[in-house]
């Protein structure tokens, strides 16, 4: 491992788990649930490892698996839902980290059989669109990735029936934000709802607000370019790092 493959590994550690931590305060993932991950390159993945609760958890905790669920690297033992996240880097280049969690009020879509279909507030078209129901699968088996491959290519986010949510993007942060997103749009369907007069966007309005997204990305990455740090490497090491100071970094 050269040096900066070791400050990348010792900087998405830290993110591993200050996320996971930032999960459970939220009360997305009670007791050992949920699982999060990240790209380390084209055929490893560095995520958390199963039975330990997220408010715990610590960077040397993470384990390194290859592409088909196998460990490579860690003291602990790959999660059993594996599979749901390599199903989502196998079918997003994209996507470059993943986060599972039981976020209370859309899980309770996910046990009801719903999805979150329909738009009812302009954050859904910014941010996540529609979220869809995956077929019910036993937890930790194939086929929780199986009944997600007709959602993945084209949502960031999808339920899994009778279990929790699944979020994805280009960052832990992007993955993280969606997740906290979905729960919030559940929580504005549910109350909408219940106040008997929901009212959906229609198609026109949608497409308006289509429009502004695409504006607003459009201005951002023009930002982007004109700023003096756009070829400055947001993980470049700033100073040396070996391999062996890996274990006093991950506390």
């Amino acid at each position: 491992m050269n040096e900066i493959e070791c400050r990348i590994e010792v900087e998405l550690r830290r993110e591993l788990k200050k996320f996971s931590r930032w999960l459970s305060r939220l009360g997305f993932t009670p007791g050992t649930s949920g699982n999060l991950s990240v790209r380390l390159d084209a055929d490893r993945l560095l995520l958390t490892p199963t039975g330990l609760s997220k408010g715990l958890i610590k960077a040397a905790d993470m384990v390194i698996a290859d592409m088909d669920g196998r460990l490579l690297a860690g003291t602990r033992r790959v999660t059993s839902e594996i599979s749901m996240h390599i199903a989502v880097y196998r079918q997003r280049p994209d996507v470059n980290a993943v986060v599972h969690s039981h976020p209370p009020v859309a899980t309770a879509y996910a046990c009801s059989g719903r999805g979150l279909n329909e738009v009812l507030c302009q954050e859904a078209v910014m941010t996540v669109g529609t979220v869809p129901l995956a077929s019910y699968a036993t937890t930790g088996t194939a086929e929780v990735a199986a009944s997600m491959l007709p959602f993945v290519s084209g949502h960031d986010a999808i339920l899994l029936e009778n279990h929790g949510l699944v979020s994805y993007g280009q960052t832990l942060l992007d993955a993280f934000m969606k997740m906290e997103t979905v729960e919030h749009i559940a929580q504005v369907a549910l109350i909408a709802h219940q106040l008997g007069s929901a009212r959906p966007l229609g198609r026109d309005r949608i497409q308006q607000i289509q429009s502004a997204k695409a504006k607003y990305i459009h201005n951002i990455q023009e930002e982007l370019l004109c700023s003096p740090w756009k070829d400055v490497g947001t993980l470049a090491p700033d100073r040396n790092v070996s391999e062996e100071t890996l274990v006093s970094e991950m506390a």
